[in-house]
């Protein structure tokens, strides 16, 4: 079973595309996605899983798992980054280790929504408040991100801008889309729904499939330099990632005995953002160097949890 699991991941098209998009770069090929194709698609995703999300928790009746679920979401985005700072500092400067802790103690949208297309082929679907609880979960590590990097930050030339990140881990565009679109979702009747069902269901897994092969060329961008660092950064996207996946898979079942929830809550510990923090870090943190934490994110980690990571996950909440 744990064989089949892992073939059937290896064989989704969506992930096959991802492959194509890094060979693609491997033989210097042209292929490339337009940038505002790429940015349509991306706002597509995030506005799609919203609106189901949106449209799912609108039958469902809030109870205390839904509210220990949501403090679980955010004591994952807390509690990550503090001890992957220190396992950072080791090795990295203060500023690099704020952001890469940030980056992998919030979410990736792009993960979840893969995920929610892993669980789709497993005829499971995704409970509405875990979009919610995802949407929760961006900005607390940002914000702790910056708390660490402030307390350890001896340079007092380079304060860090707190007001403006801040404000842009509220207001960046994912953030805001999909809790906009669960919103939306959430009040529009069955009815209302139904007249775009065709656009946020239909064609939902082949645009997904179109935005992985744009992932996988910029992956395949970014490998080069990112070897040249050293092993560290390499073992650590592999390895932590894994190890967060794996202990709130299991740690899940005292808040909820779903197992899409708890498979859920594995890849949101398990992910790490490489839109909205490195976009937050950017504002905040220009010490801190993107290609570090982005090349981590992106072309190691991301690949690692819908390769891996997924089979792994369902098979401990399966079991658990």
């Amino acid at each position: 079973m744990n064989l089949n699991l892992l073939i059937d991941n290896l064989t989704n098209p969506a992930l096959l595309f991802f492959v194509l998009g890094m060979i693609a770069v491997y033989l210097k090929s042209d292929l490339e996605i337009p940038p505002n194709s790429s940015k349509f698609i991306s706002l597509y995703l995030l506005f799609s899983i919203g609106f189901k999300g949106g449209q799912e928790l609108s039958n469902e009746t809030f109870t205390y798992e839904i509210g220990w679920s949501m403090l679980l979401g955010i004591f994952i985005s807390l509690i990550i980054p503090v001890y992957t700072f220190f396992i950072l500092r080791r090795k990295l400067n203060v500023f690099d280790s704020g952001a890469i802790a940030a980056a992998y103690g919030s979410v990736s949208a792009v993960t979840f929504v893969t995920a929610v297309s892993y669980l789709e082929s497993q005829q499971l679907n995704l409970h509405g408040h875990m979009v919610a609880i995802m949407a929760l979960m961006e900005s607390p590590a940002i914000v702790i991100g910056l708390v660490l990097i402030s307390i350890f930050n001896k340079e007092e030339t380079n304060a860090i801008q707190k007001k403006e990140v801040l404000k842009h881990s509220f207001t960046n565009g994912s953030v805001l889309l999909i809790l906009g679109s669960l919103i939306i979702g959430y009040i529009a009747n069955a009815k209302q729904a139904e007249g775009i069902k065709p656009f946020t269901n239909d064609i939902f897994k082949g645009f997904l499939a179109i935005f992985l092969l744009d992932m996988g060329i910029i992956s395949g961008r970014k490998l080069k330099t990112f070897f040249s660092l050293g092993w560290f950064p390499i073992i650590f996207a592999i390895v932590i990632p894994l190890v967060n996946g794996c202990v709130f898979a299991m740690l899940s079942s005292f808040v909820t005995e779903d197992i899409t929830n708890r498979f859920i809550f594995a890849i949101l510990a398990a992910s790490a953002s490489y839109i909205a923090v490195p976009a937050a870090m950017k504002i905040s943190v220009p010490q801190s160097n993107p290609g570090l934490f982005l090349p981590m994110a992106l072309a190691v980690t991301f690949p690692i949890n819908i390769t891996i990571g997924m089979p792994l996950y369902f098979l401990i909440v399966q079991n658990t």
